[in-house]
């Protein structure tokens, strides 16, 4: 009897088990038991990426498309905003060519404006004509800024800092000496930054020096505000300190000599220490040393020691042949020495250039030789605040 029991049970339980775990049992290929597996564990597990559908899609699936498998939905349309807004979506030469053109058209269109607001104020000092030829040089010193920017591999930071290096030198002469309003002068830089750094900014990604991403050398320093605040003005003091010397020593009797018809000399004669008496002096000061920290100071101390560094610093002058310790000599420094020395080069020859063409091409009455004396105060400065800035950053 109680087998029978026993018998009787079965069948009832055996159905409820079925019933419960939805389990069918078939004869796999091999010949053995293939179980199907429960409706949960088929809504639960993911797509598989050898769907029958020939795999195509898998192949070309995206974090996107897992992230909204998973239904992560913030996580997705945050990718999705990132996929659709990064620069490497398209080819390297096809984004410099858009870096390009917008550039010339920020220019052109913002400095168009400035002349209708302001009545065209900078056209009383700028000269009547240019040839064919001073404009095809002044729009190859623009694109040549902008591919060595581009294949430098700067960043919009690095183009706003050298657009104030290059064209701020000709904002401090036309509103401190020729009486053009600061307003109006400043207008007209902040035209000259705005086409350089827009365009590298929509088509560049920040450098991870000016971005202070994680895992940057130094990050804690680039990130530091008390840090850029102090190294700024540092650097803003070394060009007050040049501008106040040179206009006390040299600019005065250069200005009449060589820059036919301006208005006065009387801001460089009797110029104050640190430009306190003037403010459009001291804020240019300010942004010039902002520039140059920018420029310089941030890619130099978040440049990581490489293995040529290690090199160096087991060079051996006794085992060593003559072009060796000739090459160690003249380049043998560390990889911070020569991202320094490399940026402040770059720095002086934008200020030299920029400063040159900006006066001698557009100032009516500018001599050559007065440009090129002009343009090298703003020379000595860049390259004083570049070593000044390498020694803070070898401490």
């Amino acid at each position: 009897m109680p087998r029978t029991r026993e018998a009787a049970a079965e069948p009832a339980t055996s159905s409820r088990t079925r019933s419960k775990t939805a389990t069918t049992s078939s004869t796999a290929p091999g010949g053995g038991t293939a179980v199907a597996p429960r409706a949960e564990d088929e809504l639960s597990r993911p797509p598989s990426s050898s769907a029958s559908t020939g795999g195509a899609e898998s192949k070309v699936s995206s974090p996107i498309k897992r992230a909204v498998a998973d239904g992560d939905v913030a996580t997705a349309t945050a990718k999705a905003a990132a996929a659709a807004a990064g620069p490497g979506r398209l080819p390297g030469p096809v984004r410099f060519v858009l870096v390009v053109v917008l550039s010339f058209a920020l220019l052109s269109l913002g400095r168009s404006f400035v002349d209708h607001v302001s009545d065209n104020e900078v056209g009383s000092i700028a000269r009547e004509t240019n040839s064919q030829t001073e404009l095809g040089v002044l729009a190859a010193w623009k694109l040549f800024g902008l591919a060595l920017g581009w294949l430098g591999d700067y960043d919009g930071f690095d183009l706003a800092a050298l657009a104030v290096l290059s064209h701020g030198p000709a904002t401090f002469l036309i509103s401190v000496f020729y009486g053009i309003r600061s307003l109006t002068a400043g207008a007209y830089l902040a035209v000259d930054v705005v086409s350089a750094f827009l365009p590298f900014v929509l088509l560049r990604r920040l450098s991870s020096a000016h971005s202070a991403a994680p895992g940057v050398p130094n990050r804690d320093i680039v990130a530091d505000k008390t840090i850029q605040v102090l190294t700024a003005l540092q650097s803003s003091l070394v060009y007050s300190v040049v501008l106040f010397l040179a206009g006390r020593y040299l600019l005065p009797d250069y200005l009449v000599l060589y820059f036919s018809g301006i208005p006065t000399i009387r801001p460089a004669a009797d110029a104050t220490f640190l430009g306190l008496d003037n403010p459009t002096t001291l804020a240019l000061s300010v942004l010039f040393g902002l520039a140059a920290r920018t420029f310089i100071f941030t890619p130099l101390v978040t440049t990581p020691r490489t293995a040529e560094d290690e090199k160096n610093a087991g060079f051996d002058p006794v085992s060593a042949t003559l072009g060796q310790t000739v090459a160690w000599n003249l380049w043998g420094y560390t990889s911070r020495t020569k991202v320094s020395l490399v940026r402040t080069a770059v720095a002086m020859l934008y200020s030299a250039v920029g400063t040159y063409l900006d006066t001698v091409l557009t100032v009516r009455g500018v001599e050559l030789y007065g440009a090129v004396v002009y343009a090298g105060v703003w020379v000595l400065a860049a390259l004083v605040t570049g070593l000044s800035l390498r020694y803070v950053g070898s401490i």
